[in-house]
């Protein structure tokens, strides 16, 4: 549980098979240290190995998701000096580790969503976003540039002449605006927030394992450009029938029944 009594954390939870990840710095709008950043680069690749997590979700503690890289670190967020003199983005390791992750994640933004924070959020699977949330990349107005991971993927979720307006200008915008981007999945009225974020949660535990992996790595193929690209498609494909779940899931629907999948990841 979050207690804004404690030094800047990630909160860790798992119930149900849900990975709850909080980021928790209410006194800075859950701002990101650098500790914050090695944090989450510790505790993906756990989660990810972890049988007790089918899904992960992350969020922020109390009105904020996140307000971007604690002002304070920003050099050694995003320019931690290391023992031979290069530096190291400890932000961008953070989401690189969220998008490495092999199952579904899902950012649960409720509040302002800013700079870094969105980096981070945008790492995940999709965003759900309540209405009242507001988002902004704003590393024009204090002199910085936006990580390479984060403008890459602003531009391939909303294309060049949005990515630069929404970085040079610097301007907030809606999470009605933002899913009209491609930039949310689903911008929901605040008062349902936490149940249809719930409801997207329970589906996900239902769903096919087998299908969810396989698709998340098939789609995220569609980014890259090589020669093996073929060769992992023919052996997702090739995998289908080996996998209990289509069995189960055809019998399942034919009996009009709840299928039980037990692929194990």
């Amino acid at each position: 549980m979050s207690n804004s009594a404690r030094n800047p954390r990630i909160n860790v939870s798992i119930t149900g098979g849900v990975a709850s990840v909080e980021i928790d710095n209410p006194t800075q709008r859950n701002a990101l240290t650098k500790t914050m950043c090695l944090e989450l680069q510790d505790l993906m690749p756990r989660l990810d190995a972890d049988p007790d997590a089918t899904v992960v979700a992350l969020r922020g503690v109390g009105n904020t998701f996140c307000a971007g890289a604690a002002i304070g670190e920003l050099s050694s967020v995003l320019l931690d000096r290391q023992d031979d003199d290069t530096s190291v983005d400890q932000l961008s390791r953070a989401d690189q580790a969220i998008a490495s992750i092999t199952k579904p994640t899902m950012a649960m933004v409720d509040g302002a969503c800013m700079g870094g924070g969105w980096q981070i959020a945008s790492a995940c699977d999709f965003i759900i976003a309540s209405e009242r949330s507001v988002f902004a990349i704003t590393p024009a107005k204090i002199g910085i540039i936006y990580p390479r991971p984060g403008i890459e993927r602003l531009v391939r979720q909303v294309g060049h002449a949005n990515a630069k307006f929404i970085l040079l200008t610097g301007q907030a915008f809606t999470a009605a605006r933002a899913q009209a981007l491609g930039l949310v999945a689903e911008a929901v009225p605040d008062d349902a927030f936490e149940e249809r974020c719930s409801s997207i949660v329970s589906s996900l535990l239902n769903h096919s394992r087998f299908s969810m992996h396989s698709m998340k790595h098939l789609v995220n193929l569609t980014d890259m450009n090589h020669s093996g690209i073929d060769k992992e498609w023919e052996d997702a494909w090739a995998a289908m029938p080996d996998s209990p779940d289509m069995g189960i899931g055809i019998n399942a629907f034919l009996n009009r029944e709840q299928p039980r999948f037990r692929w194990p990841g």
